[in-house]
């Protein structure tokens, strides 16, 4: 016997907050002229964001960093294991791959969605579930940039791999691969936090360990992440100038398409009253006039219904603060066929990229 019914029409909230979206969105986007306009909605635009995000609530502390491991992962690479305590009783775990001999420079390497967090940008493939990751999405972007003569910073972000809450600390692959977002939601918001802000507070504390640990080159700091790393990349590199150069992949599009019709997307999205100041583009505007590659995959679907039109608008939003310093060469948007992917290739067709490290 059947235990529902059918229902032939339903009455659900999305067409109306479409229309209230239309109605409020964007109120703080440039609406300038010039540099120095520009400059001047920056330090405003930076300021309201922090405070959405959560930023002032966080607490300052001693990084007390501790040296679990150090081993030679590969010949010519050797990693260490770091442990910084980023507010007062939460701690980061970090693997710093280290190439031997002459080094490029420097990039923090930030996790996406089911990768475990810092084991497969690591490439920590010797994890069977993490292998499988690294060879469906090209995950291990922080080895393949160490294997290329860069120091690559590859930290656990909150809810991911050992920093994973109490609902997925467990070993077996659907809970060693995912992510705590949704619990960290639940735990943040009510006190008036956010995730993205707690991730973007422990990137700038582990800036603060490698500015304070001065052996690797920081001068011209990279910031790389493919879907939720290229989430966490835009707000970190938005928000903090420190980062002199940043690659996002599989992460950058308008809000409307991919977050609000699209309302599937993990918690770590969704940041309480951000679609009523800016949309993504407005955000990316702020990493102007800095070296900024963006990657999107023709199919990918958080692209949203329209595809590549929704990245495009938020890149001409982009293109326009860049422009304004006559700086539109530094901007560079890899377009690239099939779904959503990370595809490395990017690291040695960006034009600033070769430009400023190939020796």
């Amino acid at each position: 016997m059947k235990e529902t019914i059918k229902i032939e029409k339903y009455y659900g909230s999305l067409p109306g907050m479409l229309k209230k979206y239309g109605k409020v969105s964007r109120s703080d986007c440039f609406c300038g002229k010039n540099r120095k306009e520009f400059e001047e909605w920056k330090s405003g635009a930076r300021k309201l964001l922090g405070e959405l995000i959560g930023l002032p609530r966080m607490e300052s502390c001693a990084l007390e960093p501790v040296l679990l491991e150090r081993i030679s992962l590969e010949k010519g690479i050797s990693r260490e294991k770091v442990l910084l305590q980023v507010e007062p009783d939460t701690w980061m775990p970090v693997y710093i791959l280290i190439p031997d001999g002459e080094q490029k420079g420097t990039f923090l390497a930030l996790p996406g969605h089911m990768g475990a967090g810092k084991y497969s940008v690591a490439g920590c493939g010797e994890i069977p579930a993490v292998r499988k990751s690294i060879e469906q999405f090209n995950y291990d972007y922080g080895l393949r940039l160490a294997r290329q003569g860069y120091v690559a910073v590859c930290p656990d972000c909150r809810g991911f791999g050992e920093r994973r809450d109490e609902a997925l600390q467990g070993d077996e692959p659907e809970q060693f691969l995912n992510s705590t977002c949704f619990q960290l939601a639940h735990m943040a918001e009510p006190l008036g936090q956010t995730v993205i802000g707690m991730c973007t507070w422990d990137f700038m504390r582990l800036i603060d360990y490698l500015y304070e640990r001065k052996e690797w080159d920081v001068s011209e700091l990279g910031c790389v992440g493919f879907s939720g790393g290229g989430m966490q990349t835009l707000w970190l590199t938005a928000l903090d100038e420190r980062v002199k150069r940043a690659i996002i992949s599989g992460y950058l599009y308008g809000y409307r398409d991919s977050l609000l019709v699209l309302n599937g997307n993990c918690s770590c999205n969704y940041v309480p009253h951000l679609w009523e100041h800016m949309d993504m583009g407005d955000i990316a505007s702020l990493i102007a006039p800095r070296p900024f590659a963006v990657q999107s995959c023709r199919d990918d679907h958080l692209n949203g219904e329209r595809g590549l039109k929704n990245v495009f608008e938020q890149m001409e939003i982009v293109r326009s603060a860049y422009e304004l310093y006559d700086k539109a060469e530094l901007l560079f948007h890899d377009i690239r066929e099939g779904e959503h992917c990370f595809h490395p290739e990017i690291f040695e067709e960006i034009p600033w990229l070769s430009t400023s490290d190939r020796k």
